[in-house]
C-alpha cells in the first residue's frame, strides 16, 4: 500500500450537538441509523483557507460521508450565525435540513489525532489509517486554534481503521488473523463524550453532601 493524498497528517474536527447531546447520546445507543456533523481540517485553518463540512451518516454498518469545501470564515458564517451559502448545493442542503431537525446545534468537542493513511490501488478502494495521540477538549472550538487537548488512549495506543468500497482482501484477512486483530465499534467522539461525562459523576460523588446529618442518618417515621 501506498501514502495517500494526505500521508502523514495532523486531522482537527469540531463536532456540533445540541444542548442536551443529543446526537452523540443517540450514536452511543448504537441505532441501525446514526448521523453526526462536523468541521474537518489538516491543518491550523486560517480565514481564508479550505476546511470541510462534512454530514456523516452510518446505516447497519456502511458508513456515508457527504461534505462540501468552504473557506474557514464562510464555513463559520453559515454554521454559526446561519447565513445562507452564495452558491447553495444538495449537500448544503442536506446540512440545512440537519439543522432543522436538531435546533440547537452548536459547536460541542474538538477532536484532533495525527494520521498515516494509507491506499491501495490495486484493490476496491481499499484504504487503512492509523490515528495515534488522540486529544480532545471542550473549548477552544475552532479548526483556527493549535491542536491540543486530554488523551483519548492510553499511551503507546492506536486506532485502525479499515475502509473499503468491497470486501477485505484475502491477504489483509490472513494478516490481520495472524496478528488476532478483531473487528469492534469506536467512535472518537462517543469516546470523548463518555470521558466527559465519567469525570463528571467522580466529581459529584467527590462533593461533600450539603448537610452531613442527612449523609449517613435515618428518618424516623411515626407509628
Amino acid at each position: 500500500m501506498r501514502p495517500d493524498a494526505h500521508g502523514e497528517s495532523t486531522v482537527r474536527s469540531v463536532y456540533f450537538d445540541t444542548p442536551d447531546a443529543r446526537i452523540v447520546r443517540r450514536s452511543l445507543e448504537k441505532p441501525v441509523y446514526k448521523e453526526k456533523l462536523r468541521t474537518r481540517a489538516y491543518r491550523t485553518a486560517g480565514e481564508t483557507d479550505g476546511i470541510f463540512v462534512e454530514l456523516k451518516k452510518k446505516y447497519r454498518g456502511v458508513v456515508y460521508k457527504r461534505r462540501i469545501e468552504l473557506p474557514e470564515r464562510t464555513a463559520e458564517a453559515y454554521l454559526l450565525r446561519r447565513e445562507p451559502l452564495q452558491s447553495p448545493c444538495q449537500i448544503s442542503r442536506e446540512i440545512d435540513a440537519f439543522f432543522d431537525f436538531y435546533p440547537g446545534l452548536a459547536p460541542a468537542m474538538f477532536l484532533c489525532y495525527d494520521r498515516t493513511a494509507y491506499f491501495s490501488g490495486e484493490e476496491d478502494a481499499l484504504r487503512v489509517t492509523f490515528d495515534r495521540s488522540i486529544r480532545w477538549r471542550r473549548e477552544k472550538l475552532s479548526l483556527s486554534a493549535p491542536p491540543s487537548g486530554e488523551p483519548l488512549l492510553e499511551e503507546g495506543q492506536s486506532l485502525m481503521e479499515i475502509k473499503s468500497g468491497g470486501a477485505i482482501p484475502l491477504w489483509l484477512t490472513a494478516a490481520l488473523t495472524e496478528a488476532r486483530v478483531f473487528r469492534t465499534s469506536f467512535s472518537k467522539y462517543g469516546a470523548a463524550y463518555t470521558t466527559v461525562m465519567q469525570n463528571e459523576m467522580k466529581q459529584r460523588s467527590a462533593a461533600p453532601c450539603p448537610n452531613p446529618c442527612l449523609q449517613a442518618s435515618w428518618i424516623r417515621q411515626p407509628a
